[in-house]
């Protein structure tokens, strides 16, 4: 039934049972999965008619700092899934909004199933922090299994 599982992490401990609960998964229906790490645009900020214009430098600086995270995580979690035996792919999504580098990598990937967590977030936290896990949750057109 799910034979290609989509593991979306942000090396986060809450992501980690996300991450855990699909490789065990994985394991158990001899899966294979697809790890991802999306990194975000560089934040720009303005507030009151004041900006700040950021360099070309403070750009790269940012993208490089951002591409070594996503490497150190995907690693972590590939040597995890190797050391258990299940078959894993990475990606690393650059510049992108989360939710919807999540879905579309789903659907390019042929995913059947997306395991990720949630840090079940309830009211006015949600309201303001908003939701990678809802939004995928609200747009993928594969099943998504969420941990808490």
């Amino acid at each position: 039934m799910y034979n290609h599982i989509l593991v979306p992490t942000d090396g986060s401990d809450v992501a980690q049972k996300g991450v855990d609960h699909a490789l065990s998964l994985a394991k158990a229906l001899q899966a294979k999965v697809t790890i991802i790490v999306v990194t975000e645009r560089f934040p720009y900020y303005v507030s009151g008619g004041f900006g700040w214009v950021a360099l070309p430098i403070d750009v790269e600086s940012y993208d490089a700092t951002q591409k070594e995270f996503a490497n150190r995580h995907l690693k972590r979690v590939k040597d995890a899934a190797d050391k258990i035996g299940v078959p894993a792919d990475v990606l690393h999504v650059e510049n992108a909004n989360p939710a919807d580098a999540i879905v579309e990598a789903a659907v390019a990937n042929s995913c059947s199933l997306i395991v990720m967590s949630s840090h079940g977030r309830r009211g006015v936290g949600r309201l303001l922090l908003g939701s990678q896990t809802n939004s995928v949750l609200a747009h993928s057109p594969v099943p998504v299994l969420v941990v808490r």
